[in-house]
């Protein structure tokens, strides 16, 4: 059989958030599978695709942060699902919330959340996500009016609207995320949540309690005016996806648009902060 794909295999040092930003650039190329590894990532491109100097302009490849090495193969047909499920473990957060795959066995942890990432971001594994759905564990959602901004997998509105919220709006830019965030409410019964594809242009006219915010700090700091007037009074802003070193400048924001900083979770480097209206 002609090799149909091309197979890269990086080595990262530090794994994140270098592993993390590789995938955002190498997707923006074509390449449409990626696989993490502890030691860095595995990406495929079909041959097709791919064109020698492929990855002379990836910026993360030429930073001096981070150490990346990587070899290549020409390689079969690949079945993506048995190497996502040979690479993806369930993770459980503060042992009350367990996010698996469906062929993971069930815990008996207090909230369940089955999904299916395929090539979306959004499993609890990165360090954004996991503090985002600490910090939903410790909130009272019930009857809350809630807002996911860039949902990816749709988890984090998923596991608000078990803790009692509805109605949810999912929104993402991306079209996979839109499509695995519609898949990931059906395979969790989640009755309550409303999924779009867009951005921020889409929340003319609506009001929310609270509002869950994972992108980067650029995004954030752009569409931060469009979320405050959003808010209800005393609502809350849950934003992430964006390092230590950012809290500041997102704080100076947020302050002049008239919300307090309340409290802030930190995991590799990486912040999850609150802010109230």
């Amino acid at each position: 059989m002609t090799p149909s794909y091309k197979g890269f295999y990086f080595t990262v040092e530090p794994v994140q958030p270098a592993t993390e930003i590789l995938i955002a650039e190498l997707g923006e190329l074509g390449f449409e599978s990626f696989v993490e590894t502890e030691t860095g990532l595995q990406a495929f491109i079909q041959i097709e695709d791919y064109q020698e100097g492929l990855l002379k302009d990836i910026h993360v490849l030429n930073s001096n942060e981070f150490q990346i090495s990587y070899t290549s193969e020409d390689i079969e047909q690949v079945n993506w699902n048995e190497e996502w499920e040979k690479n993806f473990s369930p993770i459980l957060v503060d042992d009350l919330c367990q996010v698996r795959a469906p062929f993971h066995p069930k815990l008996e942890t207090k909230f369940d959340i089955v999904i299916e990432p395929k090539m979306s971001f959004g499993t609890g594994h990165h360090a954004t996500t996991h503090m985002m759905i600490q910090h939903i564990l410790k909130e009272d959602w019930q009857n809350q009016k809630v807002l996911d901004m860039g949902c990816g997998t749709g988890v984090l509105a998923i596991l608000a609207e078990m803790k009692g919220a509805k109605p949810l709006d999912a929104i993402d830019i991306d079209n996979w995320c839109y499509l695995n965030t519609m898949e990931n409410i059906e395979r969790n019964n989640s009755k309550e949540i409303t999924a779009y594809e867009g951005d921020a242009s889409l929340l003319e006219n609506k009001k929310y309690d609270a509002i869950i915010a994972n992108i980067n700090r650029n995004i954030l700091l752009n569409d931060m005016a469009t979320y405050v007037n959003c808010l209800n009074p005393n609502g809350k802003l849950f934003l992430s996806g964006f390092y230590q070193e950012d809290l500041a400048i997102i704080k100076e924001s947020c302050d002049k648009l008239g919300l307090t900083y309340e409290s802030h979770l930190l995991r590799d480097n990486w912040v999850a902060a609150k802010f109230v209206k």
